[in-house]
């Protein structure tokens, strides 16, 4: 069970507000914490054995009869990821925003703090302040401190070092206990200590470097406060014979033996805990879950390290993240719970003498950490980082992709502002502003004006300062296409090709993917391979790899469109665990023979044929839009979506339609009830017409915002459309408003991103996300879900729909996965 208790700060008062018969979310991190598995004792007991029968899977010798005992401090932080939103609020409270959250573990609270800190973001230091949290009014910064937000602890920092607050001064505008507010005060005076212009790393003696390295203090972090650079305080480091110490998380604070694998890095130690014999071969994980890298990636890095022990390898994995299965000790040879910083995957490589390092499967932190650790003679395994560099750079990978003959959108690096407008103005508006080396498509932005490309010029070069920003012509009105794929020495090994509902412009993260794809002809599947092909070769691929393809009509050659690469990531992608179920063939399994070199299975074309599949499997994303008040439920190139669910089905419309109503917060409307238009200016009338008319016909009052889209409807055919407008900005009379509209349905078009709160189709979009109405908006999707309700048989539905006569519950027949592929065979 899980207990939550209210503690009175000025007593030892306290009573329980809240109790769950169940494993809760910080089950997994009391069982990472601890080394005691909740889970596994819970369910031993549900069968009936007793404490004093379980052994203790850590130790192997003593009993589960215990309560674990530490030696070392965990501290956990939630990562948001507010800042993708737009006009979203930041203060946190009892409604959970976050996406993900990271575990550190440290022999004092000062060096666990700081080490969780970086594991966020990696663009933190530590505990410092960062340039958003610098307020110049005192005034400002009081209410900053005095609110929770999920910048709170920045704000702290830059108070206490910046703007020297004192404890109690923290303490009474924040109510953090002194004990917290104690130790953040012992990390500011090595801070300020290491800042003193007199101090400089040529005079640094050991004790001192020794005292910040206790405290936490990365290397990047004290050169950044000694005007010098990581590689000269990590020299310094080596010629003092600092160096952290392997730990194990044995759950019995070391009072009895344990051969536990479960390690972690301190520079509170003196002696290593293990003997470092065993030379495996290391892949790093994904980090914190956050918007784009989530279980994905853990799924791929679990798979590549069973492929490894498979082969016969010794394996150790890095990873901080307590949600994932590659930090569970008994999927590995052995387990660093720590950061995926270059500084400990240098430490922890050159400890171990391993191998080698994987990072392809990890998402994109690891990625970027690749080029540096091949400079400084780690072995990184498969691809190589010069090349995944050149896939990261946007200028250098475009200028590849010309040099091979694969088409591409119109290009430019910025030089300047003034440039990327004359290049904007010669192409035509709308452009996409690209960086390098994001994830998730951050910073990435559609720009319809000079205005707009302004503004998302200066937020892209503050995301990716050292990188080169490309500005690419946007192709309206085309379908994307993505490509995951595995090769061995250049060589194509296997590929899935699956298509997006959506049309592109929408991150393919937030996008709808079909597999097989529905619309492409067996010549486009061909030409596809083609250009994976020739990618495969120019950057020696050895692992796995992802492209987005544009697709777009040629009119000269209507029966053969364009094919357009606007993007290649020489790592596994999001969609590898979904092809791989799909095709019942697990592509990292594959990538990870590639990788290193043995058992490397033979090239085979999955997707031939595949038109002819008898079931069709569709990935729908999950939104988060009640969690986050404000924020704008809009899809557009950077990627907001925080979970995903994907359906079999034997039409694309089956599937859709099953796929879409498991997500959370989406259902079909009730009989009687109304269905609420919005479009805009950039909408396709056809398909907004097409909508309003489906679901009128099936008996349900179309509503709409304005005249003028009511116009549109009658146009298509729609007849009767009421419009209403409500006052959104009167919370009070705007719920018995949508109450007194029987709205059910909100279905908003408008592909335009709104720049303020009082655009209508904004508050239109809140309006459904926050009184609970399930909202469409997309034009492709809503097409989709018009042709899978007409696809139904009659009197088939989900729930009571329309005028159907019958209700049942499950539209389609219920059949296993594995029932599903044996289709196939």
């Amino acid at each position: 069970c899980n207990v939550q208790y209210a503690l009175n700060p000025h007593s030892l008062e306290y009573c329980v507000i809240e109790m769950n018969a169940r494993l809760s979310r910080s089950s997994a991190l009391a069982s990472k914490a601890t080394g005691y598995p909740l889970a596994f004792v819970a369910a031993k007991i549900g069968l009936g054995w007793t404490l004093p029968e379980l052994q203790n899977s850590v130790t192997t010798t003593t009993t589960a009869c215990f309560e674990p005992s530490l030696d070392y401090v965990v501290t956990k932080i939630p990562r948001w990821d507010l800042s993708k939103f737009n006009h979203v609020s930041r203060d946190i409270g009892s409604c959970m925003k976050s996406v993900g959250e990271v575990m550190a573990i440290g022999r004092t609270f000062e060096e666990s703090l700081q080490k969780a800190i970086r594991s966020v973001d990696p663009s933190f230091a530590g505990f410092a302040p960062i340039a958003e949290c610098m307020p110049k009014e005192e005034s400002e910064l009081d209410e900053m401190l005095s609110s929770p937000t999920d910048r709170r602890l920045f704000y702290l920092a830059y108070a206490m070092l910046e703007r020297d607050y004192t404890v109690e001064r923290l303490h009474e505008l924040t109510r953090i206990d002194r004990w917290f507010l104690y130790k953040l005060e012992n990390i500011c005076k090595v801070h300020k200590a290491l800042k003193d212009p007199h101090q400089t790393l040529q005079n640094l003696g050991r004790a001192q470097l020794e005292t910040a390295k206790r405290m936490g203090f990365a290397d990047a972090q004290i050169a950044k406060l000694m005007g010098s650079n990581e590689d000269a305080v990590r020299a310094v480091r080596k010629q003092f014979g600092l160096r952290p110490f392997a730990k194990r998380i044995d759950t019995l604070a070391g009072e009895f033996p344990a051969p536990t694998n479960y390690l972690y890095t301190t520079y509170n130690a003196a002696t290593d805990d293990v003997a470092f014999n065993e030379h495996g071969t290391m892949v790093l994980g994904s980090g914190v879950y956050r918007i784009g890298s989530s279980v994905e990636f853990d799924w791929c890095g679990v798979s590549a390290i069973r492929a490894l022990r498979q082969l016969g390898h010794k394996t150790i994995m890095g990873n901080y993240n307590p949600e994932t299965v590659s930090t569970d000790f008994d999927e590995c040879d052995r387990l660093y719970f720590d950061e995926l910083s270059y500084e400990r995957v240098r430490d922890i490589y050159e400890m171990e003498t391993a191998g080698g390092v994987i990072v392809s499967v990890g998402g994109q932190l690891p990625q970027n950490i690749a080029l540096r650790l091949h400079q400084n003679e780690v072995k990184v395994l498969g691809t190589s980082p010069e090349k995944i560099d050149a896939a990261e750079d946007r200028h250098r990978f475009s200028q590849i992709l010309d040099s091979i003959g694969v088409d591409q959108p119109a290009w430019k690096e910025l030089v300047s502002v003034a440039d990327a407008e004359k290049f904007a103005d010669a192409v035509g508006y709308p452009v996409l502003i690209r960086p390098s080396y994001v994830l998730s498509g951050a910073a990435m932005n559609v720009a319809y004006d000079a205005e707009a490309l302004r503004s998302n010029l200066e937020l892209a070069a503050s995301v990716s300062p050292e990188h080169p920003v490309v500005v690419t012509k946007f192709i309206r009105g085309a379908r994307e296409l993505d490509i995951d794929a595995v090769a061995s020495n250049g060589e194509l090994i296997k590929h899935a090709v699956s298509e997006h509902i959506e049309d592109a412009g929408v991150h393919s993260g937030d996008a709808s993917l079909i597999l097989p794809p529905a619309n492409l002809s067996a010549e486009v599947l061909e030409r596809v391979k083609d250009i994976g092909n020739k990618v495969a070769r120019a950057f020696e691929i050895s692992g796995p790899f992802n492209m987005q393809i544009i697709m777009q009509k040629n009119e000269q050659t209507p029966d053969h469109p364009d094919l357009k690469v606007i993007e290649c990531n020489l790592r596994a992608s999001r969609s590898f665990p979904f092809v791989s179920k799909v095709m019942d063939s697990n592509f990292v399994e594959a990538a990870t023979r590639a990788i290193v070199g043995e058992g490397v299975p033979k090239p085979v074309d999955l997707m031939k044929g595949s038109d002819k599949w008898p079931y069709t499997a569709i990935k729908v994303p999950q939104f988060s839009w009640t969690r986050l008040a404000g924020a704008d439920p809009f899809l557009g190139v950077e990627m907001s979506s925080t979970g995903e669910v994907a359906c079999f089905g034997k039409t694309p419309e089956e599937a859709y339609l099953v796929s879409l109503l498991s997500t959370n917060g989406f259902r079909l409307p009730a009989p009687g009830k109304s269905v609420y238009v919005g479009i805009d200016d950039l909408t396709e009338t056809r398909i907004a017409q097409k909508v309003a008319k489906h679901f009128a016909a099936a008996g349900y009052p179309v509503l709409t915002d304005s005249e003028a889209t009511a116009q549109v409807l009658a146009d298509g055919g729609v007849s009767g459309v009421k419009v209403i407008k409500f006052d959104y900005d009167n919370r009070r009379t705007l719920r018995d408003a949508v109450f007194d509209s029987n709205i059910d349905l909100v279905v908003n078009l408008a592909k335009l991103r709104p720049s303020d709160k009082a655009n209508s189709n904004y508050a239109m979009r809140r309006m459904a996300v926050d009184f609970g109405i399930p909202l469409v908006n997309d034009q492709r999707c809503a097409e989709m879900l018009v042709d899978a309700l007409e696809a139904l048989p009659q009197g088939t539905a989900t729930a009571l729909y329309g005028s159907q006569e019958l209700n049942i519950e499950t539209p389609v027949d219920v059949k296993s996965w594995q029932q599903y592929l044996d289709m196939r065979k």
